[in-house]
Order: structure tokens, then C-alpha cells, then sequence
């Protein structure tokens, strides 16, 4: 077979890969398992089991103190980390303060439902309701 042979051959070959890339059908999105954005509700469950974990005390004795819709100043959640940078913006979210024996443990969540255990001395008022 000459140089125009394997040319062509080629062509061909390359013709064939491209055809049956476009027969794939497109990938599916993926499904979601959670709500996009939890209620203060889902909140308050998903940290009550959080702190049963950390401090092994039963959800059952746990005492949800307070339970809020807040709005964060930034990124941090209202409990920065030192040395670390966070979005300069409002964040709306919820805060949420457990009694587990003698100490109240202080959760400061997203509204995406993402939340940290904020250690006492760390933790940020959230933004006046004058900025929401």
C-alpha cells in the first residue's frame, strides 16, 4: 500500500473513533441525596448527631439551647481559623448552641447545611440584622 493508501487509511480510522464518540449518549448529571438548602430543622439533626459523636453523650439528653437563621459575615462562619482567608461577603446561615452535660457547645452552618463546631473564644456575632 502506497503513502496515499495509508492516507486514506487513516482517515478512515480517525473517521471511525469520531463517529463513535458522537453515538455516546450525553453523561447524566448526578443526583442529589440532600436538599440543596436544609431547613433549620434538617440542621438542627444533622448537629445534634454531631455532637452525640463528639461527646458521647445520647441525642435523647442533648438540649438544643437556641436555634437561629443568622446571616455571617464572611466566609469563616463567624469561627475563623488564624492565618486562614475567607470570601468577603454575607453568608446566610444558621447558628445553633447545644447543652451536652455542663458545657454548650456553639455550631455555626450555612445555609447549604454545612456547619463547624465553633471552640469557645473563637466564635464571631453574627451580622446585624441591619446588614441583611
Amino acid at each position: 500500500m502506497g503513502a496515499r493508501g495509508l492516507q486514506l487509511c487513516g482517515m478512515l480510522v480517525v473517521g471511525l473513533a469520531v463517529s463513535a464518540c458522537a453515538a455516546e449518549p450525553p453523561a447524566q448529571p448526578p443526583a442529589y441525596s440532600e436538599a440543596m438548602n436544609p431547613s433549620l430543622e434538617s440542621v438542627v439533626q444533622a448537629v445534634l448527631a454531631d455532637a452525640e459523636r463528639r461527646t458521647g453523650i445520647a441525642e435523647s439528653t442533648l438540649v438544643v439551647v437556641s436555634a437561629e437563621r443568622v446571616t455571617w459575615s464572611d466566609g469563616s462562619l463567624g469561627c475563623p481559623q488564624p492565618g486562614m482567608l475567607y470570601t468577603q461577603a454575607l453568608v446566610p446561615g444558621y447558628r445553633v448552641r447545644v447543652r451536652a452535660d455542663d458545657q454548650v457547645l456553639d455550631y455555626h452552618a450555612s445555609d447549604h447545611g454545612n456547619f463547624v463546631l465553633c471552640p469557645a473564644g473563637r466564635a464571631v456575632e453574627p451580622a446585624p440584622n441591619d446588614r441583611i
